[in-house]
């Protein structure tokens, strides 16, 4: 008999019961994320109150959230949440999933930005927002845009905005063609980066995840390429344009970028030691 039901309703189960049972069949650590979201409650009640019973309705809809993740759906598509540079953001599977990795973008505009004032910065293909909105909370009074082509990832890059308190402008786009002769301080983009065979799209949590934010062209360089090109032409002289790629694409993006006339060309790792952003200067033409 699992722990935690000794005795009990059947229905019903203590928090180290459920534990116990989620652990099984899904990682501890997402077990106890799917539990908290549950019962909406800090991790320290867990460990606290391991006797606590659960609710009927409450164990199950934790066993359906348990299911559910062994069947491969990502937790923060479970709980509709993920953090991002400290703070929680709104996530659907209208949208990819924050990562950790994305931060670096976050971190090379402040390195860059930081104490200037009313810096513009234009967030190409936004999904959750979580990049344009961490700069306007970030960044000094800046006058931060933010794009997507999808409506529905829009909607949700909003509803984030709204709850973070952050001033971002949101437009419909399908890369640069509707922003009209704007020019930015800052362009930073997370696009799809993944070659369109990659076998990697069919495993894990992205297989969940929108294709279209994911896989791009036959070697995964088609949306770099289209954006490192047309950058130029929306940059003021001296912007910078950062860019998060795959593991194994810096050389390939540097080269984009010194083709299209970008100085001060170089690349980033991420926390795992792994070139994840590249980026330059655009000078202006001569």
């Amino acid at each position: 008999m699992m722990p935690g039901m000794a005795g009990a309703d059947p229905d019903s189960v203590d928090i180290a019961g459920a534990l116990a049972w989620a652990r099984a069949r899904i990682d501890l650590m997402d077990a106890r994320v799917l539990l908290r979201h549950v019962l909406q409650c800090p991790a320290a009640r867990l460990v606290a109150w391991p006797e606590q019973r659960l609710a009927g309705d409450d164990w199950g809809a934790y066993r359906a959230l348990v299911e559910r993740r062994l069947a491969g759906e990502p937790v923060a598509y479970l709980t509709g949440e993920r953090e991002f540079f400290g703070r929680e953001f709104i996530v659907t599977p209208a949208v990819l999933i924050p990562r950790p990795d994305t931060e670096l973008l976050v971190e090379l505009a402040l390195a860059h930005f930081s104490g200037c004032k009313a810096v513009r910065v234009l967030d190409m293909g936004t999904g959750s927002g979580a990049l344009a909105i961490t700069l306007a909370l970030e960044l000094d009074e800046a006058d931060v845009s933010a794009l997507d082509c999808s409506r529905e990832a829009l909607w949700v890059a909003m509803a984030n905005a709204a709850r973070l308190g952050a001033s971002v402008s949101f437009v419909q786009s399908d890369w640069f063609t509707a922003l009209g002769e704007e020019r930015f301080d800052l362009i930073v983009a997370n696009p799809p980066y993944i070659a369109a065979a990659d076998p990697h799209l069919d495993q894990g949590d992205v297989r969940f995840e929108p294709p279209g934010a994911l896989a791009s062209g036959p070697a995964g360089l088609d949306d770099l390429q289209e954006i490192v090109m047309q950058a130029p032409a929306r940059l003021e002289n001296h912007g910078y344009l950062f860019l998060e790629h795959g593991y194994d694409q810096a050389a390939a993006v540097r080269g984009l970028l010194a083709d299209a006339g970008f100085a001060a060309i170089a690349s980033w790792k991420d926390i795992a030691g792994i070139e994840r952003v590249s980026g330059g200067r655009w000078l202006g033409r001569a």
